[in-house]
C-alpha cells in the first residue's frame, strides 16, 4: 500500500508534536510508500521510502490562502502515486481534498482528538470515510464513523528507565519529593491550581520538602499572556519558579517524566491527555482533576481531586507521600507501564490504522 499523510509538522524535536515522527517511523515499516504533507518542516530522520514535502511555513509567514494553494499543488503532483490517505488533527485538510479523495475512489482516514466541534470538523466528517479518536471525551461530535482507539504512545521509548527521581536537581536535602507538570503554558491548563497546592503544602511543617518542575510553552499570544500572569502569581505564593521551556526537546521528555517522582495534571480540557500517558508509561503515577482516566484510577496508578480544588490537591499529594508508593523500590510503577501498554500503545494503534485501509 502507498499512503499520503497529511500533518501539522514533521519535527522529531519539537515538544509539541514531536511525537509524530516516531507514527511516521513506524507507519514506513508497514507500507511500500509514504508520503507526507505538512505545514512546517524541522528535523526528522526517516526511512527511505519517506518523502516529505513541507507548503512552507518554516521558511515565514503566508497566507491561509497560499497554503491552500501550495496544497492543492501537492495533490496535483502526486496524483495516482499513493492509495489512501491519512489526516492527523487538520480537519480541514480533509474539507480540501474531500471532493477530490471522494472522485477516485480513497479512503480518508481522520485521527482527531479535541473536544471542540465546530464548522470545520462538521464539514470533514461529511468527507471522512473514517474517523479515530482517542476516546470518548476526545471526539464530541455524534457520528457513526468515529471509533474509539486509544492514544499511541511509544511505550518502548518512555518505559526504558534511565535515570531516578532527583536526576539534574542538585543541593536538595534527602527526602525531598520531586512533583511536576507538562503540557502547552494556557490558561486550560489552569496552573494556578498547581502553584497553590504546591504553596498550601509548604505551610505544613510536618510535609516534606517539595521541588517542583513546570515543563511547557506558550503558544499563541494569550498563552504568553497567561504565562506573564501565572509567573507574577507564583511569585506572589513565595515560589521559586522557573517555566522550563520544552519547545526543542520532545527526546528528553522520558529522563524528564523520570526524574520527578509524579505528574500533577491540572487540565481544564475533559479530554484524554497525552501527557498523562506517557507519565504512566514512564512509569510515574498522576494526579489529575479529569475524569477521563476513570479506568486506570480503578487500576490505582491515577489519583484525582476536584477541579480547581487546591486544597484538596494538597491533601490528596500528602496522602500519596504517606503511603509510601514514591520510594525507590516503588518506582518505576511497572503496573502504569503495562496499563499504557495494554491500552495506549503505539504499535497497536499503527495495526488498527493499517488493519482500516487494508481489510
Amino acid at each position: 500500500m502507498r499512503l499520503l499523510v497529511i500533518t501539522q509538522k514533521v519535527d522529531k524535536n519539537d515538544s509539541n508534536l514531536g511525537f509524530f515522527h516516531v507514527w511516521l517511523e513506524k507507519l514506513a515499516k508497514q507500507v511500500e510508500q509514504l508520503y507526507v504533507i505538512c505545514l512546517d518542516k524541522g528535523e526528522y530522520d526517516l526511512p527511505v521510502n519517506v518523502d516529505v514535502v513541507s507548503l512552507g511555513k518554516e521558511k515565514g509567514s503566508a497566507s491561509t490562502l497560499r497554503h491552500a494553494l501550495r496544497f492543492y499543488a501537492c495533490l496535483w503532483k502526486l496524483r495516482g502515486k499513493y492509495d489512501n490517505v491519512f489526516v492527523h488533527m487538520n480537519p480541514e485538510y480533509v474539507i480540501l481534498g474531500g471532493l477530490f479523495w471522494r472522485f477516485t475512489g480513497k479512503k480518508v482516514l481522520l485521527w482527531y482528538t479535541h473536544k471542540a466541534v465546530n464548522l470545520r470538523l462538521l464539514l470533514a466528517e461529511k468527507f471522512a470515510t473514517k474517523i479515530f479518536t482517542a476516546s470518548k471525551e476526545s471526539f464530541r461530535l455524534p457520528t457513526k464513523k468515529v471509533t474509539v482507539v486509544g492514544h499511541g504512545i511509544p511505550v518502548e521509548f518512555f518505559a526504558k528507565q534511565r535515570w531516578e527521581p532527583g536526576y539534574g536537581r542538585s543541593g536538595n536535602p534527602p527526602g525531598t519529593i520531586f512533583p511536576m507538570t507538562a503540557g502547552r503554558i494556557s490558561p486550560a491548563k489552569d496552573l494556578k491550581t498547581f502553584f497553590s497546592a504546591i504553596a498550601e503544602l509548604g505551610k505544613e511543617s510536618t510535609s516534606p520538602i517539595f521541588c517542583f518542575g513546570v515543563y511547557g510553552r506558550p503558544i499563541t499570544k494569550d498563552d504568553i499572556e497567561y504565562k506573564k500572569k501565572i509567573e507574577d502569581f507564583a511569585v506572589q505564593l513565595g515560589l521559586k519558579l522557573s517555566i522550563n521551556d520544552i519547545g526543542n526537546s520532545y527526546n528528553e521528555m522520558p529522563m524528564i517524566y523520570q526524574a520527578h517522582h509524579f505528574l500533577i495534571h491540572t487540565s481544564r480540557t475533559g479530554s484524554l491527555d497525552k501527557v498523562v500517558l506517557e507519565a504512566l508509561a514512564s512509569g510515574r503515577i498522576v494526579v489529575t482533576s479529569s475524569g477521563a482516566y476513570a479506568d486506570a484510577v480503578k487500576e490505582g496508578i491515577v489519583y484525582t481531586f476536584s477541579e480547581g480544588n487546591y486544597q484538596e490537591l494538597a491533601n490528596t499529594i500528602e496522602k500519596i507521600y504517606k503511603a509510601g508508593i514514591l520510594t525507590p523500590d516503588r518506582l518505576p510503577n511497572q503496573k502504569a507501564i503495562e496499563y499504557v501498554k495494554k491500552h495506549h500503545n503505539l504499535d497497536n494503534l499503527i495495526a488498527k490504522i493499517i488493519d482500516y485501509f487494508t481489510l
